[in-house]
């Protein structure tokens, strides 16, 4: 699976690293597991399937409840669904509905208690700056370390709660 390790080292893996293994549903869903004490509830919005998975694999395996959303529209469904608050939406720049900073805004005026990571594998620093001026935390250069995610995450919701 492309797995790095160096004694004494956590397995470190990248989305690069992931494209052999299968890819779960393209759809919003709930993972169905039930959160642990300092768990995290995330969407991860993007429309590669692979990512998609992979991430929300990781943030799963973490112990976290994570929402999945393919498009702008599903992940702002996903938010109307979710019965309860979100802590951090990790958001793809470029999806197929919304190829700008919308979702972003959307997401910040409907929930301002949620933090917010952007992804991209294009993106310009005067656009990051943008992201970062309404709110986003960090803007994520994909490929990106999976394992960093999480500690991203974690770092962006604390953040917004102070």
């Amino acid at each position: 699976m492309g797995k790095v390790s160096h004694p004494g080292q956590p397995i470190r893996r990248r989305i690069s690293d992931l494209a052999g293994q299968s890819v779960g549903t393209d759809r919003a869903c709930h993972q169905g597991m039930r959160p642990e004490e300092g768990a995290l509830r995330v969407l991860v919005v993007d429309d590669e399937a692979l990512i998609r998975w992979a991430v929300t694999e990781t943030l799963t395996r973490a112990g976290h409840d994570v929402l999945q959303a393919s498009d702008a529209r599903s992940a702002l469904r996903a938010l109307a669904d979710a019965g309860r608050a979100l802590d951090v939406a990790l958001l793809d720049l470029r999806l197929p509905d919304s190829s700008d900073l919308t979702l972003l805004s959307r997401i910040r005026v409907l929930l301002p208690d949620c933090a917010v990571v952007l992804m991209s594998a294009h993106v310009s620093a005067e656009v990051a700056a943008d992201a970062r001026a309404m709110g986003a935390f960090d803007v994520l250069p994909k490929p990106f370390d999976l394992d960093g995610c999480e500690q991203t995450l974690r770092q962006a919701r604390s953040a917004i709660r102070h």
